[in-house]
């Protein structure tokens, strides 16, 4: 056999001289190595989790295609403590307004359908007749598509003349893009520290707008409010003038949820810190 390869040595493949030259048998040790490899698992990307939804628009009865996330494809993993959801897969707030690109009619989508004749009329005055349309070209909502789209719904909400709360809402949730967005400027961007400073400064508005529709909500209308019993609202708002640098406020809806036997540990926990937090400042 030796004969068969002999010269191999010139080109430096000696080792090869005496390879059995009919017999692919693998090595023990390369067939327990393939066993033991399992194929890569590769993470979905956010545009696989999307499908396409026909919606019909109860304000000017035009069908249209909506971006939607698949059932039970995200998970969520934390909470701000604004009561933001983070999702390992995406965040879910990109597409949590649905808006028509015919007549300019937007909503947050648990509301889109509730739309009275009457209100209508009032976007079709207001916004359809100087509407120029809408299109998306991708296969996601970028933050400022998102944006752009909860500001449409923000404005149409205002001219239905729909609830305070759900004015409120779509500015929180505007603040919880804007604070998306400021995150997914990646570090080596041009100019990065001079926008994220931009951007802090309006998700700061919206919050405060947040605030105070909340607020106003609070008197005008009965729990549930956006879906929140009394003291899951208390301590949003609690969050909400914390952040916003309003302390004393913050503090009194600490207090009212840490003084009621009734309410749950978890929001007693999520209070205390913010009481915590407020006190560290206030000594530093």
């Amino acid at each position: 056999m030796s004969d068969v390869l002999s010269g191999l040595e010139s080109m430096g493949l000696g080792n090869l001289s005496n390879i059995d030259l009919f017999n692919d048998k693998k090595s023990n040790a390369s067939a327990e190595k393939k066993k033991e490899e399992k194929p890569e698992i590769k993470e979905p990307e956010e545009k696989d989790l999307i499908y396409i939804k026909k919606v019909e628009c109860p304000c000017c009865g035009r069908e249209f295609p909506e971006k939607v996330i698949r059932p039970g494809k995200v998970r969520m993993i934390s909470q701000d403590i604004d009561l933001r959801p983070r999702y390992k897969e995406l965040d879910t707030m990109k597409y949590n307004v649905t808006a028509c690109p015919t007549c300019g009619y937007a909503a947050l989508s648990r509301d889109f359908t509730h739309l009275s004749s009457g209100q209508a009329r009032f976007v079709k005055e207001k916004i359809s007749i100087n509407f120029t349309g809408l299109k998306y070209d991708g296969d996601i909502y970028s933050y400022d598509e998102a944006i752009s789209r909860g500001k449409l719904a923000l404005v149409s909400t205002v001219v239905k003349r729909g609830k305070i709360s759900e004015r409120a809402y779509i500015c929180l949730t505007l603040g919880w893009l804007t604070r998306g967005k400021a995150e997914s400027i990646a570090e080596d961007v041009p100019g990065r520290e001079a926008m994220l400073s931009q951007l802090s400064d309006e998700e700061n508005g919206y919050l405060l707008k947040a605030a105070e529709g909340f607020t106003e909500a609070l008197l005008k209308e009965s729990f549930p409010i956006c879906g929140l019993d009394e003291y899951t609202f208390f301590y949003l708002l609690s969050a909400l003038d914390y952040e916003t640098g309003r302390y004393s406020e913050s503090l009194k809806f600490v207090e009212k949820i840490l003084i009621n036997r009734a309410v749950s540990e978890r929001i007693k926990d999520k209070a205390r810190r913010i009481k915590e937090a407020i006190s560290e400042i206030r000594s530093s």
